[in-house]
C-alpha cells in the first residue's frame, strides 16, 4: 500500500488529495486499486465506461481490429494517464475499441459518485481534472483521425520525415527493433517489412537492420 501511496503521491491529478482521503476512499470502496497482468484486456468494445482510471505504473495501448484481421495500436497510455476521462460523461459511454494492459499495469479506479463529490469538494482537483481532459481529448482524437485514416506508406513517410528532422540527417538509424517500430506506428510488422520493400523497389528507401536511408526520389 505504501509504495501504491507514493505512485498516486507522483501523478500531477492526485496532488490536492492527501493520502488521508485516499486511504479512507479505499476503505468505503469509492476508489480500488486494480492490477492487470501483461496482455490482460483491461475494457472489451461496447463495454460500459463508469469510473475514471488512473495509471498509476504500467502501459496500456488502445487497439484496433482492421477488417484484414489484424490488430492495430492506435495510441498508447502510461503512468500518469487516465482512461474514460470524457467517456464516461457521453451520452453513449462506450469503449470504441479494445483496451489492453501491454505490460503489468496497476490501476487506480474511481467510481463516478466519488468524482462528483470531488468535483465539488475539491476545486484543484476539478481545475487539474479538466485541464487534462481538454488537452488530452483533442490529442487522441487527433492520433485516432491520423492512424485510421491513413495508409501503411502514409504511416510510415510520417514516421521518416519525423525522424530525418529530428536526426538531421537522411539516414536514419533505428533505436528499436522492427516490432517495436511497427507497434510505434500502429502496423503489423509482416505489414511494416511488406511495405519498407515496396517502397525500395520503388526507390524511395534502402535500408538494413540499423538504418533507413531515404533517397532522392523519396524527397520528390
Amino acid at each position: 500500500m505504501k509504495k501504491n501511496m507514493e505512485l498516486m503521491g507522483q501523478i500531477d491529478l492526485m496532488k490536492s488529495i492527501t493520502p488521508q482521503e485516499i486511504e479512507s476512499y479505499l476503505i468505503e470502496g469509492s476508489c480500488k486499486i486494480t492490477q492487470y497482468k501483461k496482455n490482460n484486456i483491461v475494457h472489451f468494445v461496447g463495454e460500459v465506461c463508469s469510473k475514471l482510471e488512473i495509471i498509476l505504473s504500467g502501459k496500456v495501448v488502445i487497439e484496433r481490429i482492421e477488417e484484414s484481421g489484424n490488430l492495430m495500436t492506435i495510441a498508447e497510455f502510461l503512468g500518469g494517464d487516465v482512461l474514460g476521462g470524457n467517456l464516461m460523461f457521453s451520452k453513449n459511454p462506450y469503449y470504441p475499441m479494445t483496451v489492453t494492459a501491454k505490460e503489468a499495469t496497476l490501476i487506480l479506479e474511481i467510481n463516478k459518485d466519488r468524482l462528483f463529490r470531488l468535483f465539488s469538494d475539491n476545486h484543484e482537483f476539478l481545475s487539474s481534472y479538466l485541464e487534462y481532459v481538454s488537452d488530452h481529448t483533442v490529442i487522441l482524437g487527433d492520433r485516432i483521425k491520423h492512424y485510421v485514416n491513413r495508409t501503411i506508406r502514409e504511416s510510415i513517410i510520417s514516421y521518416l520525415n519525423f525522424e530525418s528532422k529530428k536526426q538531421n540527417s537522411s539516414i536514419i538509424k533505428l533505436s528499436m527493433t522492427k516490432k517495436a517500430l511497427a507497434e510505434k506506428i500502429g502496423v503489423q510488422r509482416t505489414s511494416l517489412s511488406r511495405e519498407l520493400a515496396k517502397m525500395r523497389e520503388d526507390g524511395l528507401i534502402e535500408f538494413n537492420s540499423v538504418s533507413i536511408s531515404l533517397l532522392n526520389k523519396f524527397f520528390e
